[in-house]
This record gives C-alpha cells, structure tokens and sequence, in this order.
C-alpha cells in the first residue's frame, strides 16, 4: 500500500509512480490514439459534410453519461470490497489483542505463553498468505509436531485455529482456565475465523464476466467512435479527445479491478505484511509482561 500525504497537491499532480494507470496503459492508449486517428482521417476525406455526422454529439453526450453512471457503480462496488477487507483485518488485529490478553491472564506456564505467542501470529501470517497463493509454512513458527501436523492440511488458517482450540481445550480439562473465560477465549478464536471466511468471500467473489465484459466493449465502442462527432468541429484533435476520454474512463475500470481483490501486493492493495507484522510485535508484547512484573 501506498503512503502519501494527500494535501500535497502538487508533488501528486506531476508523481509518476508505477502504479499510475499511465504505466499500465500507454500501448492501448498508443494503439487507440492511432486507431481514432484513422477515423478522423477516413471522415475528413470521405464524409467532410455529412450534416448526421454533426448531430452525433447529442448523442455522445448522453452515452457518456451512462458510461459515467455505469462506472461510479463500478468504482464504488469495488471500493466497498476494499474497505471491507480493510475492516476484517482490523478486526483480526483486535481479535487477536484481545486473545492474547485474556490468554496473557489463565496461562502461566512458559511453554503453554510461547506456544499462543506463535500460533496468534501464526494465524495472521497464514491468512494474508492463504488469501494471495498459498501459505508456505517456512514463514511461520513451527515447531516439529506443529509443522507435521500442518502439512497434511489444506487450510493453514483453520488449522491452526483448531491447534489452538486443543490447547485451551487442554488447559480447561487442567482446570486452568475457567468456563468464563473458556467462553471469552472460544468467541475470540470463532471471530478470527469469521474474518478470514469474509476475506475468502471478498477474494473468490469477483464482479460477475458479463458486467465486467459488457463495460469493457461499451467503453472500447464509445471511445473509437467518438471522432464521428468531434471532427467536424476539432479536425484531427477529435483523435486526441477521444485518446484523453479512453484514459479516463479505462484508468477507472483498472483501478477498480486493483482494489477488488485488495489481498495481494499491488501497490494499492492492503499493507497486510504490515499488519501481521503488528500483531506478531502486540502479542509477543501482551504474551511476556506477566513474566517481566
């Protein structure tokens, strides 16, 4: 994810980092600008006064309109789904605040303390990688029996989870913790789960083909012959109006299509690493201060 100060109006309006759409489109923005190039060129010398040709803006006015309606409800859907996974992995960061303390509060021996202080953190990093391709066990805190006992599971996340619930089952059969806190702990562990079936839907939901296919040909449409309206009046600049437009209107659908799938590592996708970072710092935190007062 990209940090930026957004009061800084003009450092943001000549940057060219590379997640600008400019970078990402420049052979199709090429190829439209010489496409509608030819058209104005075949309308100047073959149709210079055709009068239904001039009465066409009206109607590229209203289109546009519609394109602009289509692609707010596009941008804003796929907002939505960014913001949502924004919230879910909020919610892991408290969840797992939250289990480390009242684990920090029942647990007192050593080895049950360094067994929750890997495997919260553990869940963290086993879910950003299960929402991208795939958790490579390398990364988390394993130790023989654990690692063994993950490799034969498909779901790194929801194994873990159930290697944590066998402990605290454990621990409750030792009578060292209570129902009460059985209770808290079970609705921690069961939101954490929560979270990461949400992200799941958010990733393997995208937006249905036919709307995505329908607004790509629309858009590819409009924009090459947009020069049927405009050249009458801006000569062969009709092609760059309708180059500029195509910009425009595409840089929203790719922007859109980065943000939906916000678990990856786009530059506009969520600083999961960051975060699962910050929860494996809190619980260690959280895990260690009974031992140090």
């Amino acid at each position: 994810m990209i940090n930026y100060n957004p009061k800084s109006w003009i450092k943001l309006i000549f940057a060219f980092h590379k997640a600008d759409t400019f970078r990402i489109l420049w052979k199709e923005i090429l190829y439209i600008g010489l496409f509608t190039l030819g058209v104005a060129w075949v309308e100047l010398h073959y149709f210079p006064n055709a009068v239904v040709l001039e009465k066409l803006i009206a109607v590229y006015s209203l289109i546009g309109f519609v394109i602009s309606l289509l692609l707010v409800f596009r941008t804003n859907t796929a907002y939505d789904r960014w913001w949502e996974g924004r919230k879910k992995w909020g919610d892991v960061v408290n969840d797992s605040r939250n289990l480390s303390i009242k684990l920090s509060g029942v647990v007192a021996t050593a080895d049950d303390r360094d067994f929750f202080s890997r495997m919260i953190p553990n869940f963290a990093f086993s879910m950003k990688e299960q929402l991208r391709t795939g958790v490579a066990l390398d990364e988390l805190e394993l130790k023989e029996v654990e690692r063994a006992f993950l490799e034969s599971r498909a779901h790194i996340p929801m194994s873990i989870i159930q290697l944590m619930y066998g402990r605290v089952r454990s621990l409750r059969h030792e009578k060292t913790i209570e129902e009460a806190d059985l209770i808290a702990i079970d609705r921690c562990l069961n939101s954490l789960m929560d979270c990461m079936g949400a992200c799941e839907r958010i990733r393997n939901t995208p937006i249905p083909f036919s709307y995505s296919l329908f607004l790509k040909k629309f858009i590819f449409i409009y924009v090459t012959t947009l020069p049927l309206a405009f050249v009458n009046i801006f000569g062969y600049a009709a092609a760059l109006i309708a180059t500029f437009v195509f910009y425009v209107l595409v840089s929203m659908e790719v922007l859109a299509e980065e943000i939906e799938d916000p678990f990856g590592i786009d530059d506009n996708d969520l600083p999961t690493d960051q975060i699962a970072e910050k929860i494996k710092q809190h619980c260690r935190e959280i895990m260690s201060a009974k031992e140090a007062v």
